[in-house]
């Protein structure tokens, strides 16, 4: 396909973005207990994902679009280890469950910061090495990266504000 029919270039939204970078510093700071490092977010080129561990959050009302997060497995079990306070074997459906509460955590308390009314899905959580995760095309899926003492991990942001009716 070619750049003219692709259409125009997707604008970025910031302000949809600092929520999310906000609520990883909180929420892994009151809840996971694990320091961390926000670097600087840039925008997904590559569909598929880094990583092998990803939860999704699907979002719909005044913000329509998912969050995505993604880690090695080592990361994965060294997060669920200190966000449960005891070691939950991988395979698991608490393992699975605790992955997924989270990305809840993250996309629930950026929700609270979007200034919208946004609603968000239960968390999916897919295992797997080269996934990928289909997004909206009219908006750029930006990426925060985040490195912490028990291994790095990725935030995905691929939301758009919904115009209100008139």
């Amino acid at each position: 396909m070619s750049a003219a029919a692709a259409g125009p270039v997707p604008q970025l939204n910031v302000k949809l973005i600092v929520p999310f970078v906000n609520s990883v510093r909180a929420v892994f700071t009151t809840m996971i207990k694990v320091p961390t490092t926000v670097q600087r977010p840039y925008l997904k080129t590559a569909a598929p994902t880094a990583y092998d561990v990803t939860s999704i959050i699907g979002f719909s009302g005044d913000v329509v679009g998912s969050v995505v997060i993604s880690m090695h497995q080592a990361t994965a079990a060294r997060l669920v280890t200190s966000f449960a306070g005891t070691a939950i074997a991988a395979g698991t459906a608490d393992y699975a469950d605790a992955i997924g509460e989270i990305a809840n955590m993250i996309a629930g308390n950026a929700k609270k910061d979007l200034g919208r009314a946004a609603c968000i899905t239960v968390p999916t959580v897919v295992f797997g090495a080269g996934h990928s995760v289909a997004r909206l095309s009219d908006v750029p899926c930006v990426v925060i990266p985040v490195t912490t003492p028990v291994g790095d991990f990725a935030v995905e942001v691929n939301v758009r504000q919904v115009s209100p009716a008139n």
